[in-house]
């Protein structure tokens, strides 16, 4: 049975304030804690709060939906879904992993920078992942990388991390590189960011990396990732493609893209 909390959302409208600047009011014993969306450190070392919050209060499908979109794309090759070995890049407290191994995926290996991440993961999610790398990816060293590569990944997703300051266009690429070539990608992505008038560095980088030929895309849809904190649905797109090269180091300075 999952904890339930006594949570709270601001009673002023949101909607002037940044998505990651949203925040809520957890109440505890001793008074009221005032915690941002993006706070995530926080969230998860309380059981179940994540899932309370963001998949009951404001109905995120992400997971779900990234998940579907790539077994769409997969569907188009002589690939088998279930046979995908996939490196879930920002894992958090395993959502994503666990809607993976609903589809029997071969292999699941987790990485994300948040300590506490893993420490729910291994809480409330034991056993979702092979293996589980809290690392930072503009920091990773040659030994960890090469052991990461050992487990021969074959796809990476990546969901509702992308755009913000969760992950930068460098970790994305820096983890793109592990998969090997012919493997897949699926992510999601807030709506603005394939608008050219959004000069953010992530942004850019998508925008170029569709048209490129490191990527060969195969789907892309618009959806409702969730609701905001005011009851207004969130679009988001959900893409899924092949990897075709690695990315070179110098793609981001050939595009003016700040990292």
């Amino acid at each position: 049975m999952r904890k339930r909390y006594r949570i709270q959302f601001p009673k002023a409208k949101l909607s002037s304030c940044k998505q990651d600047e949203a925040y809520f009011y957890l109440q505890e014993e001793n008074g009221r804690r005032k915690i941002r969306f993006h706070d995530y450190s926080e969230i998860y070392q309380k059981q179940d709060l994540y899932e309370q919050i963001f998949y009951e209060r404001l109905q995120c499908s992400s997971p779900s939906k990234v998940s579907s979109i790539l077994e769409a794309a997969v569907k188009q090759s002589q690939d088998n879904f279930s046979e995908l070995r996939i490196l879930d890049l920002g894992a958090g407290n395993g959502m994503m992993g666990d809607e993976l191994k609903k589809h029997g995926v071969s292999r699941l290996i987790g990485i994300d920078i948040v300590p506490e991440a893993y420490e729910a993961t291994i809480r409330d999610r034991p056993g979702i992942y092979d293996a589980y790398y809290v690392e930072d990816f503009t920091r990773l060293d040659n030994d960890k990388k090469e052991e990461i590569k050992t487990w021969n990944c074959d796809c990476m997703v990546t969901v509702s991390a992308l755009g913000f300051s969760d992950i930068p266009a460098k970790v994305f690429i820096e983890a793109f590189n592990i998969i090997k070539n012919e493997g897949w990608l699926a992510f999601n992505i807030k709506e603005t960011f394939f608008n050219i008038s959004d000069e953010s560095g992530f942004s850019k980088m998508i925008r170029e990396l569709i048209f490129s030929k490191y990527i060969d895309i195969y789907c892309i849809e618009r959806y409702r990732h969730r609701f905001s904190i005011d009851g207004e649905p969130l679009y988001y797109f959900a893409v899924a493609g092949r990897k075709n090269l690695d990315i070179p180091s110098n793609f981001l300075d050939s595009k003016n893209i700040l990292a």
